[in-house]
């Protein structure tokens, strides 16, 4: 008997799921599209495009909507089923509300366990073309403005990027430092430049009005220049735009690897450990969230479905003010990035084993 109520309960539970992500999809979708309609417009870009770029686009609102769907799937499920009395019927059969929770808990977990791995990685593979959509059809974001970018370029040199310009392939502050081979911390010439342009035929930098600095034991020379090659220089301009691609274009591993470039690089790298902490948080708020409104929405009230889906929307609407806040603590140094990305989680989760334990009473 249990196998068929468990197998009905996460039936109705996956179909009403389904249901509301298609329902919210297509609503932010028409959204959306009112609010590019001008952009699509002024720069003519292609139906097929335009389809496109909705395609792409649909992964990211799934990851975002999943909270909300779950959470309104275990409240119509569970309020359906308490407003015809089938869960009145379930309690006299001697279920308690923990096994009846138990489908809708399992199915949330795997549920959050699959959005670690949608959000992750299948989301920003789709995000990057969105993102290619934006740049070369809707001429949005076609500037990004790096926050001086430091790499390796080879085992003796370091260069920094002030910013980049996309839409010319052009970098614009830049410095190139040469360090001794014998001894890495020696410096030995500095180049620094307003603007550097990559000669796709020579496969070479350009740099225009700079200075270079060349240093010895006890002596230093200076070289001013309009404009001088480098043939040497290992990165392309597909380099540079690789490093300032947004958190949004970027999977789990390489947050986790931009972090540790930020580190080795002298940045902070506390908003990319940030996003990639709450990246994986976020995706098991469709667990909590039902831990939390579930046993709501099997107890009747007065008032019913309507507001049980009130109180319910209030909680998630309230949980993720909590998480932005929370985001906004980390970011400051207040808290560290694990703990930022899971304290909205530890919290809510807690009120949640307090309310199904007042549930049971």
């Amino acid at each position: 008997m249990m196998k068929i109520l468990d197998r009905y309960l996460v039936k109705q539970f996956l179909q009403t799921i389904l249901f509301g992500l298609l329902a919210f999809t297509l609503l932010f979708v028409v959204i959306d599209l009112m609010e590019n309609l001008g952009d699509f417009i002024d720069q003519n870009v292609p139906g097929r495009q335009i389809l496109h770029y909705y395609i792409v686009f649909i992964p990211e609102m799934i990851r975002l909507m999943t909270p909300v769907a779950v959470l309104l799937a275990s409240l119509f499920t569970a309020g359906k089923m308490a407003n015809q009395n089938e869960l009145t019927a379930i309690k006299a059969s001697g279920v308690s509300l923990y096994r009846f929770m138990a489908p809708f808990i399992i199915t949330s977990i795997l549920i959050s366990i699959f959005s670690v791995y949608f959000g992750g990685y299948l989301v920003p593979i789709a995000n990057k073309q969105k993102v290619f959509i934006e740049q070369n059809y809707m001429k949005k974001g076609l500037v990004f403005f790096g926050n001086n970018i430091f790499f390796q370029d080879s085992k003796t040199r370091i260069v920094t990027i002030s910013y980049y310009d996309v839409s010319q392939d052009q970098a614009n502050q830049i410095s190139i430092q040469e360090f001794d081979p014998n001894e890495s911390t020696k410096l030995i010439s500095r180049t620094d430049s307003y603007r550097m342009k990559y000669d796709s035929t020579n496969s070479s930098w350009i740099v225009f009005e700079g200075i270079t600095r060349t240093f010895s034991d006890s002596t230093e020379s200076i070289q001013k220049f309009n404009m001088k090659e480098f043939k040497d220089l290992n990165f392309k301009p597909s380099d540079v735009i690789q490093k300032q691609r947004k958190p949004e274009e970027m999977t789990l591993g390489e947050l986790k690897n931009f972090s540790a470039e930020q580190l080795r690089t002298g940045n902070d790298p506390t908003s990319i450990l940030i996003e990639y902490n709450s990246r994986i948080a976020f995706a098991f708020a469709s667990m909590i969230v039902v831990l939390f409104g579930l046993p709501i929405s099997a107890n009747r009230r007065r008032g019913g479905l309507a507001i049980q889906f009130g109180i319910n929307l209030l909680i998630t609407f309230v949980y993720l003010v909590f998480m932005k806040v929370s985001q906004a603590f980390g970011k400051s140094g207040v808290m560290n990035p694990l703990a930022t990305a899971w304290f909205a989680n530890f919290i809510f989760l807690l009120a949640a084993l307090y309310n199904i334990k007042r549930a049971q009473k």
